[in-house]
């Protein structure tokens, strides 16, 4: 019996970049290299990169070959995982999983629907298995991660943690104050009057204090409705961010 040899969905050049900078912002975040050191390693103005991840800018099919060699990984490894080595039983896993673009205003509802998700960028599956949830709420049944672009205020009460227009990966079954890593504070998108905003966030009796970064902005706070908990506010734990930071 012949197997089939599935299609591979067409790519355009922008998907690949969306991909590519996927790959960069997973190898900062785990330390691996600085927006520098790449930009140093392929031969780049650091503007040059920078401007990249930032979605400013393509690259061209040279300058991705030579980022691609500073990671080392081929074209294949953008392209969907669909079946890419094609076993005799046809056995392979997909690598990534496809993680919506969400507007804000949908982040605390437990599913999205068609409006709501602007587009879709993959992360590998590996990645996101080794982030940890706990949930001080019931959200099993919440679609779990979630990406929003940063705006402008976000990026100056957080400066210089984070940047405007960074890609924020988060993970909306992580709703609990309890601390992720030892002695560093967890970073949340959270609800404050009308919309939301990204802060530090502690619990003072009925009240949150969200705390930023920047010195020079003011705390902000947020009463707990009556029946409701500091879980009930917090749309997730930001897990990753797309640029460097």
């Amino acid at each position: 019996m012949i197997n089939e040899i599935p299609t591979v969905p067409t790519m355009l050049i922008s998907n690949l970049h969306d991909r590519l900078r996927t790959l960069v912002g997973e190898r900062i975040h785990v330390g691996e290299l600085t927006g520098t050191e790449l930009a140093e390693r392929a031969g780049f103005q650091q503007a040059h990169i920078s401007n990249f991840l930032n979605h400013r800018r393509g690259l061209s099919i040279e300058a991705m070959d030579r980022v691609m060699e500073v990671l080392g990984v081929e074209v294949r490894d953008l392209l969907p995982a669909v079946n890419r080595s094609y076993a005799a039983d046809g056995s392979k896993e997909n690598e990534f999983h496809s993680i919506p673009v969400v507007s804000v205003a949908a982040l605390l509802q437990s599913e999205f629907g068609g409006n709501d998700v602007l587009e879709y960028l993959c992360y590998k599956k590996s990645f996101l298995r080794r982030i940890r949830a706990e949930m001080a709420s019931r959200r099993e049944h919440w679609q779990r991660f979630a990406l929003v672009r940063a705006d402008k205020e976000w990026a100056e009460a957080m400066h210089p943690r984070l940047q405007a227009g960074a890609m924020l990966l988060i993970d909306r079954h992580y709703n609990s104050l309890r601390g992720y890593r030892k002695n560093e504070p967890n970073l949340y998108v959270v609800r404050h009057g009308e919309g939301f905003t990204v802060r530090y966030v502690e619990l003072n009796g009925n009240q949150l204090t969200l705390r930023p970064e920047n010195r020079s902005c003011l705390l902000a706070f947020e009463e707990l409705t009556k029946g409701k908990s500091s879980a009930d506010y917090l749309a997730g734990r930001v897990v990753h961010m797309g640029i460097e930071t």
